[in-house]
């Protein structure tokens, strides 16, 4: 039996390949929209994918079914409560898939999502025959159970399941289903630490079902109503594009090497100020120092160092086109990591990154902006100062009320697409997060908001802290 873990960090996002490697015969499980590493996997080990499952339709990043369906002719397999425009083997509770001596046996695990399923793993070829029925080797939960978590049951709101529906249904299926499952069973999960399909998932990507029953949290002895409203309660804010990917996956759509192939062009400068009067959206992918130094006017810093995905999905609008600045080079890497997501309308690049410029018209400099990186001294100094800055802190309320600089005002950097309303656009602000990733996304979106003097806290909070400057236990929220 081969049963491999493919682990994508960006998105904190868990796929798989199951196979038997004597029957040559392979399932990829939950795959990712970019499927060459399944296909190299499976050639390496001399294995045909035969079957690709999706344990339900994820929210947050846009599945490679489609994509290994049509270079493989493998078949996509659903729960049976899934509807998608495309064909697909329905499963439920009884069915089996066979890999040779492997043996996938699939329970229907609603909760997370109304046609949530997850695979049993069973390797008859490792069983003495006086065993008459062997035990499983491992589960494959997807959303349904997480290291040190249960999936979120309130993602589904916007297609007309109740929170409360589903994490009834959710208790039902940990309760009936997974922890009926022998101690020993590893549990392999679609997602790890930094998902927000998850409010408190582990690090660690592979457990016990034993651990689990003894570790976390949701599964503990409770009634049906207290865990509902614990799976419910301070769950993080889902990002728009959750539910564009989640109907998203259930249809045909074109692969990623079609979209790729048909957006990605390289444009001058002057063709990517028209697209953005246009209404294209400027995405600058570049490391935030980098950024900080220069930048086009108008443009928003994701850098590809960070949850890039992630927060391109939540503050950009996959219905308008997107232009992007890069380091040369990492142009087809920026536009790739946006169709993990579904963002496909990657309208070209600036050709030879930001140095165009220097091959651009005469008033190109007019062009660029800075953003002043401060240090926790020098920040420090002008918050003492006459004409006090407002320091902004856009982690999570709950990173906020753990330590916060005093009389800083927490604005979560998923909520600044809306800019600051009731804050002149000229009065001085100074933005962190924890060491400076979030804080360049938002310095960013307040310049192209029209804020005119927006500083930045260089290394977050941590750096302020390591230098010794007081916090408090909680700033401001509002």
């Amino acid at each position: 039996m081969i049963l491999k873990q493919f682990y994508l960090n960006c998105l904190a996002h868990a796929s798989y390949l199951v196979g038997d490697e004597t029957a040559g015969t392979a399932a990829v499980v939950d795959p990712q929209r970019d499927v060459d590493q399944y296909l190299a996997f499976a050639a390496d080990h001399h294995l045909q994918i035969k079957y690709v499952f999706l344990t339900h339709f994820h929210a947050d990043f846009l599945a490679g079914h489609l994509e290994l369906r049509d270079r493989t002719g493998a078949t996509i397999v659903l729960g049976r409560k899934a509807v998608a425009e495309y064909d697909f083997k329905p499963v439920g509770d009884g069915s089996v898939i066979e890999l040779g001596n492997v043996r996938i046996e699939v329970l229907e695990t609603p909760g997370h999502t109304v046609e949530s399923i997850s695979l049993v793993v069973h390797d008859a070829a490792n069983v003495e025959s006086r065993v008459p029925k062997p035990d499983p080797v491992a589960v494959l939960t997807g959303d349904t159970l997480f290291v040190g978590d249960v999936g979120r049951p309130d993602l589904r709101a916007s297609l007309g399941w109740s929170a409360s529906e589903l994490g009834a249904m959710l208790y039902d299926s940990l309760h009936d289903k997974l922890l009926k499952l022998p101690d020993s069973v590893m549990v392999y999960p679609a997602h790890g630490a930094g998902s927000l399909c998850g409010k408190a998932i582990s690090k660690e990507t592979v457990s016990t079902i034993g651990d689990q029953r003894t570790l976390n949290y949701a599964l503990q002895p409770m009634s049906k109503q207290r865990f509902i409203e614990l799976v419910t309660a301070d769950q993080p804010d889902a990002p728009a594009y959750f539910t564009y990917d989640a109907v998203l996956n259930s249809r045909e759509r074109p692969t990623l090497d079609q979209a790729l192939a048909r957006e990605l062009q390289p444009l001058t400068l002057s063709q990517l100020e028209t697209a953005v009067r246009g209404g294209a959206q400027l995405l600058d992918t570049r490391d935030p120092t980098e950024f900080a130094a220069a930048h086009l006017r108008g443009s928003v810093n994701i850098g590809l160092g960070g949850q890039y995905a992630s927060w391109a999905g939540t503050l950009l609008d996959p219905s308008q086109p997107i232009v992007i600045v890069a380091d040369p080079g990492a142009e087809t890497q920026s536009a790739l990591r946006l169709g993990r997501i579904g963002f496909d309308r990657v309208e070209g690049f600036l050709e030879g990154g930001l140095a165009a410029l220097e091959r651009g018209p005469q008033d190109a400099a007019s062009q660029i902006r800075k953003t002043d990186r401060l240090s926790p001294q020098v920040a420090a100094e002008r918050m003492a100062g006459a004409d006090a800055p407002l320091v902004v802190d856009v982690r999570t309320p709950r990173e906020h009320g753990e330590k916060a600089i005093a009389n800083s005002v927490n604005r979560p950097l998923n909520t600044l697409g809306g800019g600051l309303p009731d804050v002149g656009r000229d009065r001085p602000l100074i933005v962190h997060c924890a060491g400076g990733y979030r804080s360049s996304i938002a310095a960013s979106l307040l310049q192209r908001d029209g804020f005119t003097n927006v500083s930045e806290l260089a290394g977050g909070i941590a750096a302020w802290e390591a230098a010794g400057l007081p916090l408090s236990g909680s700033g401001q929220s509002t």
